[in-house]
């Protein structure tokens, strides 16, 4: 393949490269930089290109693994590595004692919000919280993936409205006491 074939089919894909880069990055600026890189490695390597072989795919490949690169660089240069001695402990005696208390009285009145459901949400919101997948859950429960989603998202939304309801005075209560 020429050279000037070449550029013509890059030329062809930018629209296409452009919206992927978006949606790789979800930046303007971000996106802008990844298609010039993809651009610059298309066309310094564009003689392992194979005619005949799907070149908008090798585009995206080129693409995608160029983000993941950044992706990992970048999430390497904010890993913060503490090498000093933990030899200062605030509280360091032999045994640390916890205490579940709040915890258990939230997940109490969770539980008790969660039985007030309809059944036909509390049971697939009940499975996906124990650790099911969505697939699973619509194959024990004979239901099409879609419904299934929605009734766990419609559980959620249900259970949120719930919780805003019994919280709604919480904030005046606090600001009474400290009155």
């Amino acid at each position: 393949m020429s050279t000037t074939e070449f550029n013509d089919k890059f030329d062809s894909m930018s629209t296409i490269l452009n919206s992927f880069a978006y949606n790789l990055t979800k930046n303007v600026e971000d996106a802008k930089d990844l298609y010039q890189e993809t651009a610059f490695r298309a066309m310094t390597n564009r003689e392992k290109f194979r005619p005949g072989t799907n070149f908008k795919a090798w585009l995206f490949t080129i693409m995608k693994n160029i983000f993941i690169n950044n992706y990992r660089k970048k999430v390497k240069a904010n890993t913060i590595m503490d090498s000093t001695d933990n030899l200062f402990y605030i509280n360091s005696g032999d045994t640390t004692i916890s205490n579940d208390g709040e915890s258990d009285i939230m997940m109490k009145e969770l539980n008790k919000m969660i039985e007030v459901l309809d059944d036909s949400i509390k049971i697939p919101f009940l499975m996906h919280y124990r650790g099911y997948k969505y697939q699973e859950i619509a194959d024990h429960l004979d239901l099409p993936l879609g419904t299934v989603k929605s009734r766990i998202f419609f559980a959620r939304k249900e259970l949120k409205q719930v919780i805003m309801q019994q919280y709604a005075n919480l904030d005046e209560l606090r600001e009474r006491a400290k009155s």
